[in-house]
């Protein structure tokens, strides 16, 4: 072999030195320029995500309307409006307080278990009316007693505020199958305590608050709840099995923290998220 051919040979595999250099720069190049078009779409769908409307539940304590002052009032429903520009609401009001003192006198009285659902379910209606009141022209004055009605009555920019619906069932369950029948995104529980706990905080001290559960531990947890009208508790058994067949991602919240109400549906509470299985 001559050096002339020596250097040929050098020459031919300079070349295919290169062109593999060359292959590798274009899959590179070619691979960089898909990951930036996955993270475009990735931001595109995000963005998207967050300007579409939502559904949002609000299981609301009555206690927590009741207890406020007309101001108070109109700046809780302030923060409903807020939220309605964007997302479509409905709120289910309980009983609150004037519907246990009720019916703790009914109860004394020898009026059945029944009869003491009716009370609370009118003391339901009270508090709704209070917050339509306070929310003004965003609400329809007609206090649904149906979810039927509830659905056709939802607008956009306006807020659906009912109470109970029928014995036996409390607000906590109106909301969840309310929830359920409107195809909610999620379902938020605004009440007198800060999430869900693993033993009454008010009863025994070493309780501590959960940030996250399942929706099969809360319905376990539910189930040891004592279902009577006007028990006291974050979320009945009914209300946590309903939850649970339709795997709806649920907040548990401080109800009288205003901010909670946006918190509760977009995140940012320091209460209990259910999450589905």
């Amino acid at each position: 072999m001559t050096i002339g051919d020596g250097l040929g040979m050098d020459c031919g595999l300079d070349r295919r030195h290169m062109w593999n250099i060359l292959a590798i720069m274009v899959k590179w190049h070619s691979f960089v320029r898909l990951l930036r078009l996955c993270f475009l779409v990735i931001l595109l769908f995000d963005h998207i995500s967050r300007r579409l409307p939502m559904i949002f539940v609000y299981s609301l304590g009555g206690s927590i309307l009741a207890g406020r002052d007309p101001e108070s009032l109109r700046q809780y429903a302030q923060a409903l409006k807020e939220l309605a520009a964007e997302h479509q609401i409905f709120v289910v009001v309980g009983g609150g307080k004037i519907a246990r003192e009720y019916i703790e006198k009914a109860r004394a009285l020898g009026a059945s278990e029944m009869f003491c659902d009716l009370i609370g379910i009118g003391a339901t209606k009270l508090n709704s009316a209070l917050l339509v009141a306070a929310l003004g022209d965003a609400a329809p004055k007609e206090i649904p007693d149906s979810y039927a009605l509830a659905a056709r009555l939802a607008q956009k920019g306006k807020i659906v505020v009912m109470g109970g619906v029928a014995p036996g069932q409390t607000t906590d369950a109106v909301s969840a199958l309310l929830a359920e029948y409107v195809h909610a995104d999620k379902l938020i529980v605004d009440t007198s305590v800060d999430g869900v706990y693993t033993a009454d905080p008010e009863k025994d001290p070493t309780a501590k608050k959960l940030a996250q559960m399942t929706i099969h531990q809360l319905s376990l947890m539910a189930m040891q709840t004592e279902m009577k009208a006007g028990s006291r508790s974050p979320v009945d058994p009914l209300a946590a099995k309903i939850i649970e067949r339709s795997s709806i991602p649920t907040s548990i919240v401080l109800g009288s923290k205003i901010e909670n109400l946006r918190k509760g549906a977009l995140g940012g509470h320091t209460g209990t998220d259910i999450r589905p299985e």
